[in-house]
């Protein structure tokens, strides 16, 4: 008989082999994500933070790994370590829009694991702590050049729309009562 992990845990594996623990996101998780931001291609940093960051802060990593459970949501996709060991190979956020029934999302996979299909794992697991929460839509602002998550969205049912204002950036918006 196996032991029933807790809410949000899945252990899986990738189809390179590898395999990962994904799990809500820990404190103790800001250490290896602050070591691994530097593994981050400039690519990968501007899909996730849309902009150029040369560092993660140790705040800002801080920040990132003590989501407030009652507006925030965030997952790691790591190594079967404990936290504070493992490394941080994705990590998945959702956060309650103020004033709104909706949410906003980020996602960065690392290049690592990319094309794998550790993002379309991720979001499923997003929509679905949106659905909990009874919201309305979860939205996120991809840039027009990140076409792998673009096309997860398409394949998930966002529906694209324009950004006035913000040249580059692409709003995507799933309507969670369809």
């Amino acid at each position: 008989m196996s032991k029933r992990l807790p809410p949000w845990h899945e252990h899986i594996r990738l189809p390179s082999g590898r395999e990962l623990l994904i799990r809500p996101i820990r404190p103790e998780d800001a250490g290896p994500i602050q070591g691994s931001f530097s593994l981050l291609g400039p690519e990968e940093v501007r899909h996730r933070f849309l902009q150029t960051l040369q560092e993660l802060t140790p705040e800002m990593a801080q920040r990132l790994c003590q989501p407030n459970p009652k507006s925030e949501f965030a997952l790691v996709a790591a190594e079967p370590l404990p936290p504070g060991e493992a490394l941080i190979g994705a990590v998945a956020r959702a956060s309650l829009v103020p004033r709104t029934r909706d949410a906003e999302f980020a996602i960065l996979v690392s290049r690592f694991i990319a094309g794998q299909g550790l993002g379309r794992k991720l979001m499923q697991k997003l929509v679905k702590w949106a659905k909990g929460m009874k919201l309305d839509y979860l939205q996120g602002s991809v840039l027009d050049s990140n076409q792998p998550m673009l096309q997860l969205a398409d394949s998930l049912g966002f529906r694209r729309q324009p950004q006035d204002g913000a040249p580059g950036l692409v709003r995507v918006v799933l309507d969670l009562n369809e």
